[in-house]
């Protein structure tokens, strides 16, 4: 193994040709984890001695297969919120240190099963809120592009680890960006599945069984075909669902040629850097040229604010029931001194927490209404291709909580936890969102986007993804460990 950089899918094939065995490939992400980490931080629970061991039953396996499962003996993270069977799950939660899983997420399980070999457990923020990766019990991932700044979160570890080439594959999760935000942060590919397609048994903090509204589980990658494999993986219901199976649809475009694109560079309600919004009408100019029809003023048929707003409710109405009750009490002395008209994000946030279940009622069916107008959108154009967020990679500022912090758009203030906006325009509707690598700012720092697809289009996304890795730019490794 000489290349830290290699796709999982060629990985598996060096295995599956005898050209590498499960072993030395294991050792060497290893070796690289074990040189390089200490300083980023990404994967935090080290879990090489059971990786070994099983890279030794996978060789002597091996010739016992007619047929290789897809991940055989690829090595691969998980980020820390997913359960893996003796390893500690605490979403870096203090008081949750020594809450160590009895058995396998359901995802996990299905890596193990398709071959993959799991070398241990990324960073994460305290309970997944935040895009920073910083904790108590952990402490701090640095990105690997620059060390003074964020990697993103809350899949911010995942993100480092496959930047910095400490593992083939990774498993991430997204409820605001959480998949979307460390892929932009890193340069590179993420896939936000579409709502219920990959079951989230063993991704709690408290063994919950039900799944959580909005949120979903899904792969990250360095190249959009492995976004592909490792959903293939994930993907389907899982043993109480077996009345049904998932047949998500293959993607039928193979060409830019005739390609039908609608493009939103730049948003009022959340602006975009001018560096990177420019990069989307670059972009736009490619794709026309390459025989795509784009269209950057089509929209789904409903106002982009009073979408927003209905994301800010359901993500805080789904969000609560991970808080505890003083938080709960304190969003209550919020509300009760907020003027009616008061739609900063903190306000936004304790109206969502307090939400009564007759109002979710309400909002879920404007909620409904509108993904009803994406369906009719998707008749026309193939995806919608839209910031993943309006910076390249912050610095670290781990003052208050993200709706209290600002960052510098354009020269001028905005509420970090503004960014949502870009996060819930896809994830609020259910629909999938591949993220990967649009440019690279002067400063030497890479930024994404995210293509947008219909329900279901899942395959369509990562093929446009792949297409734009082939003909306008791909994951290119972070100088400083491009050794």
């Amino acid at each position: 193994m000489d290349n830290a950089f290699a796709s999982a899918r060629r990985v598996a094939s060096l295995i599956k040709n005898g050209k590498l065995s499960v072993l030395e490939t294991t050792d060497f992400y290893i070796a690289r984890i074990e040189a390089f980490d200490d300083a980023l931080n990404a994967v935090v629970v080290r879990d090489f001695e059971r990786a070994r061991a099983q890279a030794k039953l996978l060789d002597r396996n091996r010739k016992k297969h007619s047929k290789l499962p897809p991940l055989y003996g690829v090595p691969m993270t998980v980020k820390e919120s997913f359960d893996v069977a003796g390893l500690p799950t605490t979403w870096g939660v203090e008081m949750s240190r020594g809450n160590i899983a009895k058995t396998d997420a359901v995802a996990v399980q299905r890596f193990k099963a398709a071959g993959a070999v799991v070398l241990g457990k990324t960073n994460v923020p305290v309970m997944l809120a935040d895009w920073q990766s910083t904790n108590p019990i952990y402490g701090t991932t640095n990105n690997p592009w620059d060390m003074a700044r964020s990697p993103g979160g809350s899949s911010g570890g995942s993100a480092a680890s496959l930047a910095a080439g400490f593992a083939a594959l990774e498993a991430g999760s997204d409820i605001g960006n959480s998949l979307r935000d460390p892929a932009h942060y890193c340069g590179i590919y993420a896939h936000k599945p579409t709502y219920g397609v990959c079951a989230m048994r063993g991704h709690s903090l408290n063994g919950s069984y039900a799944p959580p509204d909005i949120s979903c589980i899904g792969p990250m990658a360095r190249t959009a075909k492995d976004l592909a494999m490792g959903l293939s993986v994930m993907a389907g219901p899982e043993a109480i669902e077996s009345g049904w199976q998932l047949a998500l649809p293959k993607s039928a475009i193979s060409s830019l040629q005739g390609l039908r694109v609608a493009i939103m560079a730049d948003h009022e309600i959340c602006p975009v850097e001018t560096e990177i919004s420019n990069e989307f009408l670059e972009l736009g100019k490619f794709l026309k040229k390459s025989g795509a029809k784009v269209n950057y003023t089509a929209r789904p048929d409903f106002e982009a604010g009073p979408a927003y707003e209905n994301f800010m409710m359901l993500l805080n109405s789904a969000l609560s029931a991970r808080m505890p009750d003083k938080v709960i009490d304190k969003m209550r002395g919020t509300l009760a001194s907020a003027a009616a008209d008061d739609m900063s994000p903190v306000t936004m946030t304790a109206r969502g927490v307090l939400l009564e279940h007759r109002l979710w009622l309400r909002v879920n069916e404007e909620r409904a209404r509108m993904r009803a107008a994406w369906a009719e959108f998707f008749k026309d154009y193939d995806v919608l291709i839209s910031p993943v967020g309006s910076t390249a990679a912050v610095l670290h500022d781990h003052s208050g909580n993200m709706s209290e912090r600002t960052i510098t758009v354009n020269g001028k203030p905005m509420v970090f936890g503004q960014q949502l906006f870009w996060a819930g325009y896809s994830c609020n509707f259910g629909l999938p969102s591949t993220a990967a690598p649009l440019g690279m700012t002067k400063s030497g720092l890479p930024f994404g986007m995210q293509i947008i697809g219909a329900p279901y289009a899942d395959f369509t996304t990562i093929a446009v993804a792949d297409l734009l890795e082939k003909h306008w730019l791909g994951f290119s490794p972070p100088p400083a460990y491009d050794l």
